[in-house]
């Protein structure tokens, strides 16, 4: 049976959720579905606001995942980023089930590709791993190219 988006996203956000306590973080759920994040992350003090992702395949060695939400209200569609409403997303790959961390300042507007590989080394190409979470937060200065 093929899961559906609710419950793919469920998942998703249900795995983090499991990453960021199992590496002893703090993590507190918003009650209702009314908040652009998903997680609130305790990081020694500092509150972080996570927006939980789920990427898929879009060409080989490509995976993507959106940074924007969509919704309809009063029948009219609206589009709008989460910049300045969460701080992180942390996306999950279900093929590998593989986590990527990326600051919402490094995240475009609509949506985000990540490299496994590519014939080109381009310094626009958004590198798997860079982003990997292994549960530890990482510092922006962390970066490569930072």
């Amino acid at each position: 049976m093929c899961p559906n988006s609710k419950a793919v996203g469920d998942t998703t956000e249900s795995k983090i959720l499991h990453t960021l306590i199992s590496n002893g973080y703090s993590v507190s759920i918003p009650f209702g579905d009314n908040d652009k994040y998903d997680l609130i992350v305790d990081d020694d003090g500092r509150l972080l606001r996570i927006q939980c992702k789920t990427a898929w395949e879009t060409k080989t060695g490509t995976i993507r995942f959106n940074t924007h939400s969509q919704t309809t209200r009063d029948g009219e569609y609206h589009e709008s980023t989460y910049h300045d409403a969460v701080d992180a997303f942390v996306v999950r790959y279900p093929e590998t089930d593989d986590l990527y961390w990326i600051d919402v300042a490094e995240a475009t507007d609509q949506k985000m590709e990540l490299r496994f590989s590519a014939e080109i080394d381009h310094p626009a190409i958004n590198w798997a791993s860079d982003y990997e979470f292994d549960g530890t937060i990482p510092s922006i200065s962390s970066r490569p190219d930072s």
